[in-house]
């Protein structure tokens, strides 16, 4: 079953789910992964300059076999060398890539560039205006990082990238609400790790309750991560996910098929999610503030 697509606000489409070669592949070899993730029906595949590895994220890609064009290839900003500017460091990507363009390029961490925000969003429109990708964005920018490059944007960024799960929804609203300004689709990496990282708190109930009612509906077994993945996807969320293992990948692609769930169980994974505040990533936080968990 083809992966349904999300449309950004500068008119280009998105598969909803995406492969990430971060976390558990942070500086390892991807290729194998990148591989099977492939061949097993990702087309969106996930990777970033700070990952260490997009060499062999390009040769997992190469070696899939996949045409480009039915690919969907994110990367993203690191820190700059002397000299560099987002354009440079995006060419340099594209060669480790082995790729022309790449559909979306994201400005990693505001706190890489302190001072120096809209001339770095500057440099992200004068990547895509020379054609070497069709989208730009951001991850891990609060409301204020936003508020600040859309005084220079002449392209408002497509995408933020940031730990997105009920346990952090409600301190997210106000980056949200520029989001929802601006037509942002929000990404969301770490969404299982209520799951994954957190067990034992107000969410764990809420969830079996879902899966249960979801599997009875479908007939047949349901998992309490498509669970989150499926309240990710009826909420517009790109969601960035990985595992080494065929059968997750197929679990993780399959959400497509689950039942949606209804809007009250939307509600009372969030009120569940609002009980509880906790984050998993050290990244920025939700205000201008940079913290440690």
């Amino acid at each position: 079953m083809p992966v349904s697509q999300l449309t950004l606000n500068d008119e280009t489409r998105t598969p909803w789910i995406a492969f990430g070669t971060g976390t558990a592949l942070y500086g390892k070899d991807a290729h194998q992964a990148v591989t099977v993730a492939i061949r097993n029906g990702f087309t969106h595949l996930d990777g970033a300059q700070q990952y260490n590895n997009e060499d062999s994220l390009g040769a997992g890609i190469a070696a899939s076999g996949k045409p480009r064009s039915e690919l969907y290839i994110t990367t993203k900003l690191g820190e700059l060398k002397p000299g560099d500017t987002p354009k440079s460091a995006l060419e340099e990507s594209l060669g480790k890539l082995r790729v022309d363009y790449v559909d979306l390029y994201l400005v990693h961490h505001a706190l890489s560039h302190v001072g120096r925000l809209k001339d770095i969003w500057i440099g992200m429109e004068e990547a895509r205006n020379a054609g070497l990708t069709k989208s730009i964005g951001v991850s891990n920018f609060t409301s204020d990082h936003l508020s600040e490059i859309l005084e220079v944007a002449t392209i408002p960024p497509a995408i933020n990238q940031l730990e997105v799960h009920p346990y952090v929804w409600k301190a997210l609203q106000p980056t949200l609400s520029l989001h929802q300004k601006y037509s942002i689709v929000t990404s969301s990496y770490g969404g299982l790790s209520p799951l994954v990282r957190g067990r034992g708190g107000p969410l764990d109930p809420v969830v079996e309750n879902i899966r249960t009612r979801l599997a009875r509906a479908r007939g047949s077994a349901v998992s309490e991560g498509q669970v989150l993945h499926k309240y990710f996807q009826q909420k517009g969320i790109l969601v960035v996910t990985t595992s080494t293992k065929v059968e997750r990948i197929l679990e993780y692609l399959d959400t497509e098929n689950v039942p949606e769930l209804t809007p009250d169980e939307i509600e009372d994974i969030e009120a569940a999610g609002a009980k509880l505040h906790k984050r998993f990533f050290v990244n920025c936080s939700f205000t201008s503030r940079y913290i440690h968990i």
